[in-house]
């Protein structure tokens, strides 16, 4: 089954880091990401920019555009995993396995997917 790996940080925390400690986090990831994608079980990653680059539409009679996620919230969604794992023990572990490999007190919310089209990335 598809889960989501939805990563969660203060993103004041991640973007105080300098590039030596960014780099570090993600040389330790990317060990994680070779195991998965050694497996057949790792899918599409992506680290989102910060949440000042976001725009949020809500539905109404008419479409409102906003500026800003406006969370107001301790830790913000920062980037996700696409996983291939057998049930939800399993993608409970390699959620895990992503939180030791990274050096900060986030969350890792886990979604089964429900529906995926695969694709590549646009462009």
């Amino acid at each position: 089954m598809l889960y989501a790996i939805l990563c969660y940080d203060s993103e004041d925390v991640v973007s105080a880091w300098s590039k030596e400690e960014d780099a570090a986090v993600m040389a330790k990831l990317a060990v994680v990401h070779q195991k998965l994608a050694a497996a057949g079980r790792l899918g599409p990653v992506a680290r989102l920019l910060p949440t000042t680059a976001a725009t949020t539409v809500r539905k109404g009679r008419e479409a409102l555009v906003l500026d800003g996620p406006f969370a107001e919230t301790k830790e913000q969604l920062l980037g996700f995993y696409i996983v291939d794992c057998a049930d939800l023990d399993q993608a409970i572990e390699t959620a895990q396995e992503l939180s030791r490999a990274s050096s900060t007190s986030g969350a890792y919310e886990l979604r089964p997917i429900g529906y995926f089209v695969p694709g590549s990335a646009p462009g």
